[in-house]
């Protein structure tokens, strides 16, 4: 077994996303793109902004006819965003105002525009109460980007500050890159369908419905296969079949039980393991490493798959230097839900960001104040079910009583997870601490 730290699990990881080759690229609609990875560089297609902008409500004015307040001037005419260019004409002479709105077009001779709540004005005569500076309230045409500028590489995750930027250089569809697939695996005899009745010891299998979500918030494509009862030829033709897929997410069947047989079964397939436990709670047991994907005819173990499994197909993509394009990442997560839930967001997810051309994001805890004391054993980093709450800038966590990492309410009710270094027992009331957001 090779049980490593938590920041060597996690480097491992992304040491190995590192090496991928970059997914192919596809075009799809604006409005289809949320989520994806950007394939293409965003470039401007004009100055941005066009013309001088106003950014406040107000006149158009010289600064140097306000050097001695208060000053009077006359109101020459009106511009409103998106007037045509012929509603003011000429320049603003000395002594001259125009009153203007925001998002319009700054007149010639005018180097700043004055806010509306600092004037009064009767009939054409406008009263100003306040100096401005040369450039004050509004944006130089070009200040953003100038025609042809590269505005944002490719490699971004697609948000609504994307596809807003994309719209307004006129881009009604985007190059993306390919969504990975993802083959999802539950283990256990103890699983049944969620649609059907468990017996006295046995329950539904959830798993692979919440990794299916984690997998599709990360930009990929789930593909849940059947459960793999604890018997080897079975599990040995799902994971072929989950091979054939760009990753491989196996759930239980992971720690040393004798009927945990995930990693006996991916040894007879002369798997290479990076790690095969991490000094985590919930998630000891993750495993990770790659595997080669053999052809459908080489498969023997094609009776075992359940009814109504989809067959192992020839891989079609494969890692980074790997001339054969057959080699598959895997991981196994443990069966308990907050575990399985836990080690995807710490270790599926940035390998998931290679996959669809992001690249992996460094991870990112964030700080707020414990409200009560908190006790735990060291020797592990713990990520511990909580809840994030205060106002504004006064944020505090609570962690949730929680009955160990099959309790599925406890995850439901968290909000965030409790960071604890692995040298620490007691962290206690008021003092600030790390926290990882719940994605």
């Amino acid at each position: 077994m090779t049980v490593v730290s938590f920041p060597e699990a996690r480097h491992i990881v992304e040491q190995q996303a590192r090496q991928l080759a970059p997914p192919g690229v596809e075009a799809v609609d604006l409005l289809q793109a949320p989520g994806r990875v950007l394939a293409e560089p965003l470039v401007a297609d004009r100055d941005f902004p066009p013309f001088a902008r106003a950014v406040r409500d107000g006149y158009a004015v010289r600064s140097a006819d306000l050097a001695v307040l208060p000053a009077r001037l006359q109101v020459a005419g009106e511009i409103k965003a998106g007037a045509p260019p012929e509603s003011f004409q000429g320049r603003i002479c000395p002594g001259q105002a125009v009153e203007i709105m925001t998002g319009a077009p700054l007149p010639p001779g005018a180097d700043s525009v004055v806010m509306v709540e600092y004037t009064s004005r009767d009939g054409d005569l406008l009263t100003v109460t306040r100096t401005t500076q040369p450039g004050e309230n509004f944006v130089p045409q070009g200040a953003e980007a100038r025609a042809g500028d590269r505005i944002l590489a490719g490699g971004a995750r697609i948000q609504e500050a994307v596809v807003a930027l994309a719209a307004s250089v006129g881009k009604t569809s985007l190059r993306v890159y390919r969504q990975p697939e993802v083959a999802i695996v539950a283990t256990g005899d103890e699983l049944v369908e969620i649609g059907g009745q468990p017996g006295p010891n046995e329950i539904r299998n959830s798993n692979s419905y919440s990794l299916a979500v984690q997998v599709a918030s990360a930009g990929a494509c789930p593909l849940i296969l059947p459960v793999a009862r604890d018997e080897a030829s079975q599990l040995r033709a799902l994971i072929l079949r989950g091979l054939a897929s760009d990753l491989l997410l196996l759930t239980g069947g992971v720690s040393l039980g004798k009927y945990d047989l995930v990693e006996q079964v991916l040894e007879e397939l002369k798997a290479e393991f990076f790690f095969t436990g991490a000094l985590i709670q919930p998630g000891k047991p993750v495993v990770f490493g790659k595997c080669d994907a053999p052809p459908p005819a080489l498969d023997t173990g094609m009776s075992a798959l359940p009814a109504g499994a989809p067959p192992p197909q020839q891989a079609t993509s494969g890692l980074a230097g790997d001339p054969s394009g057959s080699s598959r990442f895997f991981f196994g997560l443990p069966g308990n839900p907050l575990s399985t839930m836990v080690t995807f967001d710490l270790f599926v997810r940035p390998m998931l960001d290679a996959m669809s051309g992001a690249g992996p994001r460094p991870l990112v805890f964030v700080q707020a104040r414990l409200k009560s004391e908190t006790r735990v054993k060291s020797g592990l980093t713990r990520f511990l079910p909580a809840v994030l709450g205060g106002e504004f800038e006064q944020a505090e966590v609570e962690p949730i009583r929680w009955q160990g990492s099959g309790d599925v309410g406890a995850g439901a009710r968290a909000n965030c997870y409790l960071v604890v270094p692995p040298d620490r027992e007691c962290l206690t009331a008021g003092e600030p601490v790390s926290i990882l957001l719940k994605i």
